[in-house]
């Protein structure tokens, strides 16, 4: 161990985020919320082992640091998680809603969104009152201006953030714990405004300027392209329709439209470049300064800008992170993009957001920069190609490989997080990426050079042109025949076994490193093996879900969308919620639904009118209302009351039985399932 670890020396570093980033992960997988003993004897383990590290030598004196820092990562998150802490609504909410806005986007139904702060809810105690509410504006909304830091009122509905759609599934109630977002909701009335924006915060300087910049943009740009502009220069995504999202993602190129590493990088490199062939093109100027660490410094404060106009979100603030780390070590001499200055990005983005390791984003964008690093280290190995006559060629195939680098490394992670796989995905980077590169996003810091003074038009037929051609590119290749196809959602310990698998292979030095194909091989097994629930309850009670051999069949065609289209998805099948319905294998007769699973009669009861006309359990095992069950009955009942407390139901066909699991029991007792008491409030005469 000692021979091993000694080799290791000056590859070391990188394992610090490896360890902090396993602590935090710990965290997040625990299924209840620790408590302040806990912590006390985690930090007396840490402070331990900390001492312990010289004494112990170079054997075990890297093993003890990396278990003390994994401890200072476990109890890193759950600092994080109390200092976010937030008034979470729990009762459903109808009437009026005051607030501030200080986001506009638009919701998965295609409708302007609204994200309120300093709210009021009639008869609430502000301790009680959720930070931040989010509202989706239904109905004629024309006369409305959304313009962040003007106070609103509306009446409107209000909910707590939903749990999952079934057991292990993803649970919105964490990501809006770490968001501040109390409620969710939606309004059909005129949303009136209170008080308009004042000049107020810079945050919300920013925020105006992001919103008028992203409308003026799609005013001279028509259509989706304008939308798409819009969300690549200032990360508004509300301009691009449904079917232009849907073939982005279907063509694996969402990601030019949620801003990330690929948008910062092009920026940040385009501006580097810039600045430093400038400074080239003065010789007097050249021979005096370092015309890279100029650049540098400049393209630093345009990140820094670039971030606060694109809304600061997860994404930005990565990229931003990883962006500022490379030019940092241009400034300090040293080399941009290794290893140690990945992990350095991770380790500060860990420390500022612990909770982004289990951000889809966070994991794709990580995977791909250290797959790439490796590869092109790889490459190092083979001859110099630049007095081969096919040196014209290199660039292209740079392109080519960097590619299918990244969008094999980033992969397992879409297809588990997303449950698709795109097949074309390469062709599709290597057709709009460089175009990306070399017209929309040189377009865009042209347009802020020059549009000032009048001189727009040439960059705006830049991004028009690269956008449309990104969107044609997207609709082409996702209307392909097999473009994608969809595959099961992995058990939760698949993505952690395959990232330490990965991260062994890449970061270990010697032979042994080839010890960490194992567990990737451990974590495809589990995949592919896994099992679907023969059964599926909604947390509404309203719909029910049974695994048949012509695959799942629902129990009615429209209503709980939500959880329908992820239930199939998660199943690896890409039908509608009107192919599952007709399916054969449940009986219905008027609001009546009935199944048989391992010898468990299953009824279904739609309303309290069908419940009245049923004895008992309706000769059923288990029964199913929609609504609240006034009696006890000799079977087992979820009805809504219960199914509130307990959140989504899956049952697994397990030894000739059917065992039930809801999401309580996989969520456990955590800061974000601990809603108040519910109670409905309904404002007198609505």
């Amino acid at each position: 161990m000692q021979e091993a670890l000694i080799a290791q020396r000056g590859h070391l570093f990188p394992w610090i985020a490896v360890c902090l980033g396993l602590g935090v992960g710990i965290y997040f997988a625990l299924p209840f919320e620790p408590r302040a003993a806990h912590y006390a004897a985690l930090a007396l383990a840490g402070a331990t082992l900390t001492l312990l590290v010289r004494p112990a030598g170079a054997a075990l004196g890297p093993i003890l640091l990396g278990l003390a820092i994994a401890a200072a990562g476990f109890g890193l998150a759950g600092m994080r998680g109390h200092l976010v802490a937030e008034p979470v609504l729990g009762f459903r909410y109808y009437g009026p809603i005051s607030g501030r806005i200080v986001d506009v986007d638009r919701s998965i139904s295609d409708v302007p969104r609204v994200t309120l702060d300093r709210v009021v809810l009639e008869d609430m105690a502000p301790a009680r009152t959720p930070a931040q509410v989010r509202v989706s504006l239904h109905g004629d909304q024309r006369w409305f201006v959304a313009a962040p830091g003007s106070t609103v009122m509306l009446t409107g509905h209000l909910s707590p953030p939903n749990g999952p759609v079934e057991p292990g599934d993803f649970d919105f109630r964490r990501l809006a714990w770490f968001e501040g977002l109390g409620a969710v909701g939606y309004t059909r009335s005129p949303v009136l405004i209170q008080s308009p924006a004042p000049e107020g915060s810079m945050a919300l300087v920013l925020n105006r300027l992001r919103l008028t910049l992203s409308q003026v943009v799609r005013d001279r740009i028509a259509g989706d392209a304008g939308g798409l502009a819009a969300a690549v220069m200032t990360g508004d995504r509300s301009g691009l329709s449904v079917q232009a999202n849907d073939a982005m993602r279907d063509s694996n190129l969402y990601h030019i439209v949620s801003i990330s590493g690929t948008h910062m990088g092009m920026l940040v490199g385009f501006v580097f470049a810039l600045i430093r062939y400038g400074v080239a093109l003065v010789p007097p100027l050249a021979l005096r300064v370092s015309a890279k660490k100029v650049a540098a410094l400049v393209a630093l404060p345009v990140a820094a800008f670039y971030l606060a106009l694109a809304g600061r979100d997860m994404a930005t603030e990565r990229a931003f992170v990883m962006a500022a780390v490379m030019l940092i070590a241009i400034l300090l001499d040293r080399q941009a993009l290794t290893m140690r200055s990945v992990a350095i990005a991770a380790l500060i983005v860990l420390l500022i957001r612990p909770e982004g390791l289990i951000n889809p984003g966070f994991q794709m964008s990580f995977a791909a920069v250290v797959a790439l690093i490796f590869a092109f280290q790889g490459l190092r190995l083979l001859p110099d190609q630049r007095e081969s006559p096919w040196r014209w060629l290199i660039p292209l195939g740079v392109l080519v490989f960097s590619s299918l680098v990244a969008g094999t490394a980033t992969a397992p992670y879409a297809a588990a997080h997303f449950n698709r796989v795109a097949h074309y995905g390469l062709i599709a980077n290597l057709l709009a990426i460089p175009v990306m590169g070399f017209l929309v996003m040189p377009g865009a810091v042209i347009l802020a050079l020059l549009g000032p003074l009048g001189l727009e038009q040439p960059a705006l037929w830049m991004i028009e042109t690269g956008c449309r051609w990104i969107l044609y590119v997207a609709e082409t290749v996702a209307s392909a025949e097999g473009a994608i196809s969809a595959v099961i959602a992995p058990p939760a310990a698949v993505l952690p076994l395959l990232t330490l698998g990965a991260l062994w292979v890449i970061l270990w030095q010697g032979r042994a490193r080839l010890a960490g194909i194992v567990l990737p091989m451990i974590a495809l097994g589990l995949w592919v093996t896994q099992e679907r629930p023969a059964l599926l309850i909604a947390d509404s009670g309203a719909l029910i879900g049974v695994m048949t051999a012509e695959g799942r069949v629902l129990s009615k065609a429209r209503g709980d969308g939500f959880a329908a289209d992820n239930w199939l998805e998660n199943d690896g099948s890409v039908v509608t919620q009107e192919e599952a319905f007709s399916r054969s294998g449940l009986q219905q007769s008027e609001r009546l639904t009935r199944a048989d699973l391992a010898g468990a009669a299953v009824l279904h009861v739609a309303g309290e009118t069908a419940l009245a006309g049923i004895a008992d359990c309706g000769g059923a095992d288990i029964l199913i209302v929609s609504v609240v069950a006034p009696t006890d009955r000799p079977c087992e009942v979820f009805d809504l009351q219960r199914l509130r407390q307990t959140g989504a139901v899956a049952g697994y066909l397990r030894a000739g039985k059917l065992d039930l699991v809801t999401v309580a029991d996989v969520t456990g007792d955590r800061l974000w399932t601990r809603p108040p008491p519910r109670r409905e409030r309904v404002v007198a005469g609505q």
